[in-house]
């Protein structure tokens, strides 16, 4: 099985190769045997290749690593396309999170003001690579990680249909810790979780037939033991009978998180440039420690992971610097969107039937929206592709903001594909976290739109 990836000089790809790496120990049919690396950055290129080779080294059967320097050299022949891309770069993320923030709002790559800017400057690009792929390799699937992930999924499904599929490693996380603080094995239990992409809710969590979530949320001590749990407190979360992805935070806490952020010394997008500019300069000199410069650099990443979230709390007096919670030893041993993938590929290439909770086409899952529009949810998947296992609908004020979020992002496409001001504004206006159309103008004119 071939593997392509574009984006290939991305800071998570070795992730995804480690993933490779011990799965080609298996006798598991479908086994990715080459990977391809294309990006347009031949320098990022050159230093992950390097920490690629570190990890095989010695490495019985190591999937073969090969560098594209076209777009279409580099999808010829692949079964399998990972869409991991970052248009304008980290340079393009801190713009969008500051001019947001000088507006008075939330600036977040996927969330907010943030998300909808790198929706504009993604989406198109996205579209681009589907068309790529649909000319010169149309049997492949893609498997999107480029974010906003739900929303650029979307886009390309318009060119590729149900041959490609988002993926996220948020849900996932939330399952595996949720199932940890009631002493249950997370491959031994199976969960209901319904949303859209960072803006999902786990409704139940099944262990041989008995849901062991309402027994969860009654007890503080377990609610307290992992991250969402403190995120949102136990009081809200018995309100509202769930456990939100970690990402609601920014809507439930919108002022805490929002004082959070305009507090911190550096946006998430500064401090991810300063690092990465760093990493890369320095593996680039001394490409033999290009790995060991990786390692390091992705477990600051990691430690650092919605930290203006944690200072922010469940609603309280925003932490002191020293004082953020650190994250879970358990949630820094990786195992996250990298594994998702591995295992959705698996399910494919080999027919494996089996559930994981993705990004596709709605196809009535909720009959409030489109059927064409994609949602975050369990899935059946096997080489058929991957689709929604039926389930409960919402209740009234997740669908409210499922709804008002997707019409965010429909017409964030809209702008991205026409270039019409009206509907880019329209996306900000109506984002839940933007609270006011003039407030929208001002950050379009600032983004230079």
């Amino acid at each position: 099985m071939r593997l392509t990836i574009i984006g290939g000089g991305g800071f998570r790809v070795p992730l995804v190769y480690r993933a490779l790496l011990e799965d080609a120990q298996t006798e598991a049919p479908g086994r990715c045997t080459e990977v391809t690396l294309y990006d347009t950055d031949p320098r990022r290129l050159r230093v992950i290749s390097a920490v690629l080779s570190a990890q095989a080294a010695g490495v019985a059967r190591a999937p073969a690593v090969r560098v594209a320097t076209r777009l279409e050299d580099a999808l010829r022949g692949t079964d399998f396309v990972f869409c991991a891309i970052r248009v304008g770069g980290t340079a393009g993320r801190v713009r969008d999170e500051r001019v947001p923030l000088e507006a008075g709002v939330l600036g977040q790559e996927t969330v907010g003001a943030g998300g909808v800017l790198y929706g504009l400057r993604t989406v198109p690009v996205a579209l681009e690579i589907a068309r790529r792929v649909r000319e010169t390799a149309p049997e492949a699937w893609v498997i999107n990680f480029t974010n906003p992930a739900g929303m650029v999924t979307e886009a390309m499904s318009r060119v590729l249909g149900r041959r490609v599929i988002g993926i996220c490693d948020s849900p996932v996380g939330l399952v595996r810790r949720a199932a940890r603080a009631v002493g249950a094995d997370p491959e031994a239990v199976s969960a209901d979780y319904l949303g859209l992409n960072h803006l999902g809710w786990l409704r139940s969590l099944t262990r041989n037939g008995k849901d062991l979530l309402p027994d969860l949320l009654e007890d503080d001590a377990a609610l307290e033991s992992f991250e969402e749990g403190r995120l949102f407190g136990p009081e809200w979360l018995r309100a509202l009978g769930a456990l939100p992805n970690e990402y609601l935070h920014y809507y439930y806490f919108r002022r805490e998180t929002l004082a959070a952020v305009a507090a911190a010394e550096r946006t998430r997008g500064e401090f991810l440039q300063r690092q990465q500019d760093g990493f890369f300069a320095e593996a680039a000199e001394d490409p033999l420690r290009a790995p060991e410069l990786w390692e390091r650099t992705w477990r600051e990443r990691e430690e650092t992971y919605l930290a203006d979230n944690r200072a922010a709390g469940s609603g309280g007096a925003a932490a002191a610097p020293g004082e953020v919670p650190e994250r879970d030893a358990c949630d820094l041993e990786g195992g996250g969107y990298d594994r998702v993938a591995l295992e959705l590929m698996r399910a494919i290439a080999g027919n494996r039937r089996t559930r994981l909770i993705l990004n596709v086409r709605n196809c009535g899952t909720v009959p409030a929206l489109p059927d064409t529009a994609v949602i975050e949810t369990v899935c059946e998947v096997g080489s058929h592709g991957a689709y929604p296992v039926p389930c409960v609908s919402p209740g009234p004020a997740e669908l409210g903001l499922m709804l008002q979020v997707k019409a965010v992002e429909r017409a964030t496409i809209e702008a991205a594909t026409t270039g019409s001001r009206a509907a880019a504004l329209r996306a900000l206006a109506l984002h839940p976290l933007v609270d006011s159309p003039a407030v929208a103008s001002r950050i379009l004119a600032g983004a230079g739109r």
